[in-house]
């Protein structure tokens, strides 16, 4: 099994954020979350473990600008003839809290993958909500973002808790540990998957 890495939107280059918006209010204390940033240290934490474990992958946007979705769903379906599965990580906004898991419409098996990912978040996180949609039986919300309907593998995005919630950026989006148990379940997941549906 291959997983197929994408870490949402653009990064810093030269202290230089690369994506409009994506980023956090600036907090009393001067600090701000920049998503692009978040969504790397996440990959770049799965990519060490995978490499440690020997689990194949491939990051699919390394560079720090902003890889258009259009190349990034073109760089993923060149591996649509092996077993791999596509997964993109972002943090969410919108003044919520805690995390929620997309597929696109339709019960496919990027469903029971998404699944996994709720179930190992809650055994990282069991203190905090996890966003579902139960309407079609499983827990993800099905949307048609491009990086999902696009894509010829089994694909989710994790939207991993609220930058623009003080809280929550604060306490887990910008600090060591917090970010810790965010790639340990992303991991966890992944190793179910692996184990479970491939």
């Amino acid at each position: 099994m291959i997983v197929l890495l994408d870490n949402g939107h653009g990064g810093l280059i030269n202290s230089e954020y690369q994506t409009s918006g994506k980023r956090s209010p600036i907090w009393d204390d001067g600090s701000q979350l920049f998503e692009g940033e978040f969504n790397r240290a996440i990959v770049n934490g799965i990519v060490q473990e995978l490499t440690h474990l020997h689990i194949p992958y491939v990051n699919i946007a390394p560079e720090y600008w902003d890889v258009s979705l259009e190349t990034r769903v073109k760089r993923a379906n060149k591996y649509a003839d092996k077993k791999c599965f596509y997964l993109s990580v972002h943090a969410n906004a919108g003044g919520g809290k805690g995390s929620e898991f997309f597929t696109s419409p339709g019960d496919t098996k990027s469903d029971q993958i998404a699944t996994l990912f709720g179930e190992m978040y809650k055994e990282e996180f069991p203190d905090r909500i996890l966003r579902t949609d139960f309407s079609d039986g499983d827990l993800d919300k099905e949307e048609h973002f491009y990086v999902l309907t696009k894509t010829i593998m089994p694909a989710i995005l994790t939207e991993n808790f609220f930058m623009d919630t003080e809280e929550e950026c604060k306490t887990i989006l910008m600090t060591k540990e917090g970010r810790e148990k965010i790639i340990k379940f992303h991991l966890d997941a992944i190793l179910r998957v692996k184990k479970e549906l491939f």
